[in-house]
């Protein structure tokens, strides 16, 4: 790997809840413009090291992190650094859809935009059409700006939170397991997306289903208790793993 394509890089990375700790030393690179898949049993600490990427572990009371990420080479705890205004940088999509559901579609997608300074009714409306065609959702949605989100199926919702994440013009969006809640038909729409996405945006993905790992990223993370087991191509992981331990998880031997 290229060290100069890296978008972030977690360099020692433990963190817990108090007394108990649930990263023992990650160190990783993620490259930019790929999507990396984090792997692992419930428990083994996939969640909290996504949220560690835009700071939002430490909104957890009791939360703490030690060790390094550098986003762009920069430091994300640093001093200087303004957490809301990394968080616009770095997005996140969570496990079930949750939009706002009696704001309307518009005023899901443009949620955000307070953050950027946008003020002016018509940029905010192309910035709307933008990301809800990136989200692959504006000609589903375009007669029904108006309406309620809670009326839009859930697989529309969690694209219409894609949508909100990327109209601030984020770099890196992470990606709290967004299928779990979804069918297959509504997952596959998230999947054909997330690779539409990744030729713009750094993509990080935790999930638990080895098959869409496999169809979706670049790079796969294994975590197991805590700790970085293996990091590498997808293809390479999942034919020919260096760790014991991952061949067995992604053989189902455990998990």
């Amino acid at each position: 790997m290229d060290p100069s394509n890296d978008k972030i890089r977690v360099e020692g990375l433990s963190a817990g809840f108090g007394d108990r700790r649930v990263l023992f030393d990650v160190s990783m690179a993620l490259p930019a413009r790929r999507v990396t898949a984090i792997i692992g049993p419930s428990g083994c600490g996939k969640s909290t090291f996504i949220r560690i990427l835009n700071r939002m572990h430490e909104l957890v009371r009791g939360a703490w992190a030690s060790g390094e990420v550098h986003l762009d080479g920069v430091p994300i705890h640093g001093p200087g650094v303004d957490p809301v205004l990394l968080r616009r940088r770095v997005g996140m999509v969570f496990q079930k859809p949750n939009p706002f559901p009696h704001l309307s579609v518009r005023e899901n997608v443009l949620a955000g935009l307070s953050l950027t300074g946008r003020r002016r009714r018509s940029e905010a409306e192309a910035v709307m059409e933008r990301a809800l065609a990136q989200a692959a959702l504006w000609d589903e949605v375009r007669d029904r700006l108006d309406a309620p989100a809670g009326g839009l199926s859930g697989g529309q919702q969690q694209r219409l939170c894609i949508a909100r994440a990327l109209a601030v013009d984020p770099e890196v969006l992470l990606m709290d397991e967004p299928c779990s809640a979804l069918d297959p038909i509504a997952t596959a729409r998230i999947e054909d997306l997330i690779h539409a996405l990744c030729a713009d945006y750094t993509i990080v993905i935790v999930t638990h289903s080895m098959q869409q790992a496999a169809r979706v990223s670049h790079r796969t993370a294994f975590l197991l208790l805590g700790e970085l087991v293996e990091h590498d191509d997808t293809d390479r992981l999942f034919t020919s793993p260096r760790d014991s331990r991952t061949e067995d998880y992604i053989t189902g031997k455990f998990g």
